[in-house]
């Protein structure tokens, strides 16, 4: 019976490793998007979210048929999905984009990947809890290991623009509403049906703010492989890949596999985009993997330790 859990949480870790490669894979080929073919970020958004909301809603529709239309009967449920859809999805997914067009995938995803240090201390500022130390030990990490890959070791200089840096910070608090804004729509509604209709409704957003078919860039075959590469590895087929590894494994550990997307994100820009990393940077990568690791384990422990009070 061990072997065959073992076996088990094994396949989930593989499978969640799986799609924090192709969030890795994604991040990078959006700064080919952003950086070398020069796409406005709001025409790429608008396709993006369009195309793979389509998609989404499509699945959900042949899984679970009318059912999909339920979200919109409660009301806490609908302005949880609108919340998210503008302040988390929308928001993340533009601050994300300018964040790599602005210095590059490896220092936006390192940013991005900060989002569980903002959620706790969303929770501490709004909720006036006191933090844990646990929390403070992350925070504390958190700061050195970015200060020494945005400095390179050099404090008086930053290695990416102001401009790429606040984009980033800015990538992390949304990617923490992302995760927040979505739980009391997702209680009643599978996680796919959430996330179609928030994609949906962030195309629809897009569009009115740059219609795809207005000042479209030229098409290129470099293009649609690209645009097709960010809908399929930097949504469907990641999330897909992660509500099977949760039916494996805890989510506790399939969180783990979270720090395998800005390591990926970092060596496709070295190979791809010849970015060249120093031991500070690559130190401070692992510093801030690591005080991740520490909050979420840390937390893990506490809710356990309350649960069992």
């Amino acid at each position: 019976m061990d072997n065959v859990n073992s076996n088990r949480v094994m396949k989930g870790m593989g499978l969640a490793a799986l799609a924090s490669t192709m969030w890795g894979i994604s991040g990078t080929v959006l700064q080919l998007i952003s950086q070398n073919l020069a796409i406005p970020a709001t025409w790429m958004l608008s396709v993006r979210t369009l195309v793979t909301g389509i998609i989404l809603l499509a699945f959900s529709a042949i899984r679970y048929g009318k059912g999909i239309f339920n979200i919109f009967t409660e009301r806490q449920s609908l302005i949880s999905l609108i919340a998210y859809a503008v302040l988390g999805l929308m928001a993340n997914l533009l601050t994300f984009y300018y964040a790599i067009q602005e210095g590059n995938a490896s220092a936006a995803t390192i940013l991005q990947y900060l989002s569980p240090l903002f959620i706790v201390l969303g929770s501490v500022i709004f909720t006036h809890h006191k933090p844990f130390r646990v929390d403070i030990i992350a925070f504390i990490l958190a700061l050195i290991g970015v200060v020494m890959c945005i400095t390179r070791g050099n404090i008086t200089k930053l290695s990416i623009p102001l401009s790429a840096l606040l984009w980033g910070i800015g990538s992390g608090i949304t990617a923490a509403l992302y995760v927040v804004l979505p739980k009391r729509a997702s209680r009643h509604n599978p996680p796919i049906v959430v996330l179609g209709w928030a994609t949906i409704i962030a195309g629809i957003l897009f569009n009115i703010i740059r219609p795809f078919w207005v000042g479209t860039p030229k098409i290129s075959t470099t293009l649609v492989a690209s645009v097709a590469t960010v809908v399929l590895f930097g949504t469907i087929l990641p999330f897909s890949l992660l509500m099977h590894a949760t039916k494996y494994a805890p989510s506790d550990v399939v969180s783990i596999m979270d720090a395998l997307q800005p390591i990926v994100t970092s060596i496709l820009s070295v190979i791809f985009f010849y970015l060249k990393m120093n031991w500070v940077e690559i130190l401070g990568i692992i510093i801030v993997i690591i005080a991740i690791f520490i909050l979420q384990q840390g937390r893990r422990i506490i809710r356990e330790h309350e649960l069992r009070l």
